[in-house]
């Protein structure tokens, strides 16, 4: 097939898409709450029930990825288990016990002439999401979407292909359950790369895109899109050890911070130590990490404390590993660590620890990350933990959403305004 017949199809098919999301968006725009959540929870019934064969679907997938030569990390986010899929259901039903966003009066207020003036929440529209190999986005996702009454066109990667038609599946059996157009949650069905591009071009289609993937995914979307894009480009995550951290603590959050899963986004991937910390928390810390399995890139400051830390060099402030390597550096004092973070990190997710109340408030002020955490792990840094149910992403810009995105995230607003006859002098 030549360039300009895959392109032509890859928009033939995104019209076709776009053409059902945007009458079926008309339609959950103003879908009762009852009718969103029993779509829902149906479709985590179905998971449930389908177990089997997700994870049939699930192992073919991991078997070429294998082939394919997979990093590690990338096999993580692919891999499903019956606990990853209970956990699926599960956040379905999460979704379904927040409160709806839409039609919620965000602020009201009535000026001298007598007009009442109400900010109400209202859905976005509908929404591309593109994404890689974890394929419980596909869940998350459509869920969150359906909730904040938004149609979604979701484009998985090919590694995670045949996980996510089998969820998909399972969202569409409850969006028929629930007497919803099936059309609200689409999966595009094809793997050829020409349909990022044509999702990318397609404002007419799409009102916001959200990328979940590596770097380059983010950085081409964010480079070539029409369309508004909720994104973060990378999670180049710190923690930073005072010396009055406690010392059994700091290493309890440095290992967790990590190690429990180094292929997410809110994994960290420098430590940062007080040099007054240095000989009471750095050897200690250092240890239990190498212990664990985790390769350690340090400056001479670290490398003294154990010949199995690696020179860092400095690439290694810069670099988001998503893998058991963590760069590790003695900073003078709080000021140092701030400088650091905010030189060479990606405003995604910084933790402090520390015993003073006045360094973790400075720490939290003075940086612009869209999440800032004392005395906890980085990998909290997920919509689930905040009580958002789940997240479609964790956007890092300034404008709208910011932090892990969930049913508030997205929806806008628009103005109702009532009168008793008032005409503007």
């Amino acid at each position: 097939m030549s360039d300009t017949a895959t392109l032509m199809d890859a928009g033939s098919l995104m019209e076709e898409m776009g053409r059902a999301a945007k009458a079926a968006a008309t339609i959950l725009a103003t879908a009762p709450t009852a009718q969103k959540n029993a779509a829902l929870t149906a479709a985590a019934q179905a998971l449930r029930a389908n177990t089997a064969a997700i994870l049939a679907a699930n192992a073919e997938d991991m078997a070429a990825g294998r082939d394919k030569g997979l990093s590690n990390a990338l096999l993580d986010r692919l891999m499903l288990d019956d606990r990853r899929v209970a956990a699926i259901a599960a956040g379905l039903e999460d979704i379904a016990a927040l409160p709806d966003p839409v039609g919620a009066t965000i602020a009201e207020w009535t000026r001298p002439n007598g007009l009442h003036f109400r900010r109400v929440r209202t859905p976005l529209g509908v929404i591309g999401v593109i994404y890689e190999s974890r394929p419980n986005v596909t869940a998350d996702a459509g869920g969150l979407c359906l909730k904040a009454g938004n149609a979604a066109i979701l484009r998985g990667g090919s590694e995670s292909f045949r996980s996510s038609r089998a969820i998909h599946a399972c969202l569409a059996a409850g969006l028929k359950a629930a007497g919803l157009p099936e059309a609200a949650i689409q999966l595009v069905p094809v793997t050829d790369r020409a349909m990022v591009g044509a999702m990318l071009t397609a404002p007419q289609w799409l009102d916001v895109i959200v990328p979940r993937g590596g770097k380059s995914l983010v950085a081409r979307v964010q480079a070539e899109s029409r369309v508004p894009v909720f994104a973060h480009l990378e999670g180049n995550c710190h923690v930073f050890v005072e010396a009055s951290a406690d010392p059994a603590m700091a290493e309890k959050i440095v290992l967790n911070a990590k190690l429990r899963r180094t292929g997410v986004c809110g994994a960290a991937e420098t430590l940062l130590v007080e040099q007054a910390a240095a000989p009471t928390h750095l050897p200690r810390l250092v240890k239990a990490l190498l212990d664990a399995g985790c390769e350690v890139r340090g400056d001479a400051a670290t490398q003294a404390v154990d010949a199995r830390v690696k020179p860092a060099t400095g690439e290694d402030w810069a670099t988001e590993y998503l893998d058991a390597i963590i760069a590790v550096k003695v900073v003078p004092d709080l000021d140092a660590a701030i400088a650091h973070i905010a030189e060479y990190g990606s405003q995604h997710t910084e933790a402090i620890l520390t015993e003073n109340a006045d360094h973790a408030a400075a720490f939290m002020n003075r940086l612009d990350s869209a999440i800032l955490l004392h005395n906890a792990s980085t990998q909290f840094a997920d919509g689930g933990e905040f009580g958002f149910g789940a997240e479609i992403g964790i956007a890092t810009g300034k404008m709208h959403a910011r932090g892990p995105v969930g049913v508030e995230q997205l929806t806008t607003f628009k103005y109702l305004v009532q009168g008793s006859g008032q005409i503007r002098p």
